[in-house]
């Protein structure tokens, strides 16, 4: 289904249950954007939804609007005991599955579900006694829901709403033999409520949709629409000595406040932090690498504006709401073109605008013929004027030898890691996925 813009639906008229409109009122929402006008009407009947729309869209209140509806219309079913879930959410990264927790316990703070995340990398414990206790909404990523599920610390039998977000990140971390197993252990399809999301409704992901999902109704948000119009984007071609202080004097120009840089390796995110801390920028950088704990904290900071640049391989790209973004640096070209969207994305969201500044260097510019061709259009540039060129920089510290990472393979400063070498943050082995779950 793929509809012109429709009328303002507004949330009080969908018929909710009193104690989701109470949420919702607390998150300060009044009108559906396009994705929760077009899929709520068919939820809330009960119907299965695989939606197409990119992050930031509302897309998160959609899915949790209608779960809760659902397990507030219809009783638990009988047998379930305390370790019986009532609802899934799936997410494919520790950071998405926290975002939806935290809305979740937004939305969902007057209906007496009580909600739980689990996720790798932290607080195993702390987890597993949680969901002893008991909980009715369960969101997680797939290896932490298998390791527990496979302890029988939770059961699905009696699972009644199902959501799959991010879909087609899903495939990308390669966890759709997870998702697979998850879902077999689920009641059949035609005794819960489905409701899948993805950036993209591709052919692998349409057909996970049809194996296990009931028959469900397709919408799909300006699924042609690559780039958001209130994103300014501009691409300059510098050198490679001139990357830096270039990025350095249009961070001063733009006055930076939450601004993201993307880059293509660990490596480079570390050597940015440094350059940009040793010249008064309160900058920090996130890779694949970075403990969870501290990932969390430097994106909570980010979020809450104390941390005014967060320069993030792909791993932060998308799942995460950050409101807000004022400017994106593409200071690595991305070298997949979905990735560029996928960045830029990250600004002018909820109908603000915002800045995409992209650097096509002599290394990573090869790419830059496949990101335009995608997007379908050519991106501005403009002339590196010598007045933007930041001058004087003061050199940062040398790096601890523990932060410099090891060269696998003899590998020479200024070549292109192998996809499983140590510069492709969130990789690991031979180019097998790091799974985030």
């Amino acid at each position: 289904m793929n509809e012109p813009l429709a009328p303002a639906v507004n949330f009080d008229s969908l018929g909710l249950a009193a104690p989701v409109l109470a949420g919702i009122r607390d998150a300060g929402f009044t009108q559906c954007t396009p994705i929760q006008a077009q899929t709520l009407p068919i939820a809330l009947t009960g119907r299965d939804v695989a939606g197409q729309a990119q992050t930031g869209t509302g897309k998160t209140a959609a899915f949790l609007v209608a779960l809760y509806h659902t397990l507030l219309t219809h009783p638990a079913p009988p047998g379930r005991t305390r370790t019986s879930v009532r609802a899934l959410i799936v997410a494919p990264t520790r950071e998405l599955a926290v975002q939806i927790h935290h809305d979740a316990e937004t939305l969902g703070r007057h209906t007496g579900l009580k909600h739980a995340v689990v996720y790798g990398g932290i607080d195993y414990e702390k987890q597993r006694r949680t969901l002893e206790e008991g909980i009715d909404v369960l969101i997680g990523t797939p290896g932490r829901l298998i390791d527990y599920y496979k302890q029988h610390i939770f059961d699905l039998k009696h699972v009644q709403a199902l959501v799959l977000d991010e879909a087609d990140r899903m495939f990308d971390l390669g966890f759709i033999a997870d998702i697979r197993y998850l879902l077999r252990r689920l009641p059949h399809p035609e005794r819960r409520q489905s409701m899948l999301f993805s950036a993209t409704l591709s052919y692998r992901v349409l057909e996970l949709a049809y194996e296990h999902m009931n028959n469900p109704e397709l919408v799909r948000i300006e699924p042609d629409k690559k780039t958001v119009d209130q994103v300014r984007q501009i691409m300059y071609y510098p050198s490679m000595e001139e990357k830096i202080p270039l990025l350095v004097g249009l961070l001063r120009q733009s006055e930076a406040r939450r601004t993201m840089i993307f880059v293509n390796t660990k490596r480079m995110a570390e050597k940015l932090e440094a350059v940009l801390r040793a010249n008064d920028f309160h900058a920090q950088a996130l890779s694949g690498d970075v403990p969870q704990a501290k990932r969390l904290r430097f994106l909570r900071d980010f979020h809450n504006g104390e941390l005014a640049v967060l320069i993030a391989t792909d791993v932060a790209s998308r799942g995460l709401h950050i409101p807000e973004v004022s400017h994106v640096f593409n200071f690595d070209l991305p070298q997949d073109a979905a990735d560029y969207v996928h960045r830029i994305g990250r600004t002018a969201r909820a109908g603000a605008e915002g800045d995409a500044i992209s650097f096509a260097c002599e290394e990573y510019a090869v790419g830059l013929p496949d990101i335009e061709e995608y997007i379908g259009h050519k991106i501005p540039s403009a002339p590196i004027a010598p007045q933007i060129l930041a001058t004087g920089l003061v050199k940062p510290e040398p790096l601890p030898e523990h932060r410099r990472g090891p060269r696998r393979g003899g590998a020479r400063p200024g070549r292109r890691p192998h996809p499983g070498g140590p510069g492709n943050a969130g990789r690991r082995g031979r180019g097998k996925p790091h799974r985030s779950g």
